[in-house]
């Protein structure tokens, strides 16, 4: 199992409207990068669900990969705003995986947490710059995250 990281901005898509849905495809992910990590993605891994460009930054909950990567049809559609003209029904540039529900957490582990534990200097989320929608979590920081719980 591994442990993944997805960024949202709560006021689009929250760890309370997944808890609502209990579960939901993550769509529009649109860098390349994010969207190889999203195809080496399997059942069962975990995701922490991280909300940026808010009040309170930070990892606010837990969900599980339901559904492995598949085209995230938005690509197609020209009336969303995750509409891409070069992907096309025979070649989708773009994936989606599913998610499901798993936990909120009781408080949000906030990113200047994050950034002052020496068990997290090594993390792209706590470099400038290097912070991707999508990204993995290395066990060490896991074990780190669980302890804040």
């Amino acid at each position: 199992m591994s442990v993944w990281l997805m960024k949202t901005e709560p006021d689009e898509f929250s760890i309370s409207d997944l808890a609502k849905r209990g579960q939901e495809n993550w769509e529009g992910v649109r860098n390349f990068q994010a969207r190889n990590f999203m195809l080496t993605m399997k059942v069962g891994d975990l995701v922490l669900i991280y909300h940026s460009s808010c009040k309170q930054v930070g990892i606010a909950g837990l969900a599980e990969v339901i559904a492995e990567a598949h085209p995230d049809l938005s690509s197609l559609d020209p009336d969303s705003s995750y509409f891409d003209a070069k992907s096309t029904p025979e070649n989708p540039r773009w994936v989606q995986v599913t998610l499901g529900f798993k936990q909120a957490f009781d408080r949000v582990i906030t990113l200047a947490e994050l950034k002052a534990a020496p068990e997290m200097a090594n993390s792209p989320l706590v470099k400038k710059g290097s912070r991707l929608s999508v990204m993995p979590i290395e066990e060490s920081e896991w074990a780190f995250i669980q302890s804040l719980i």
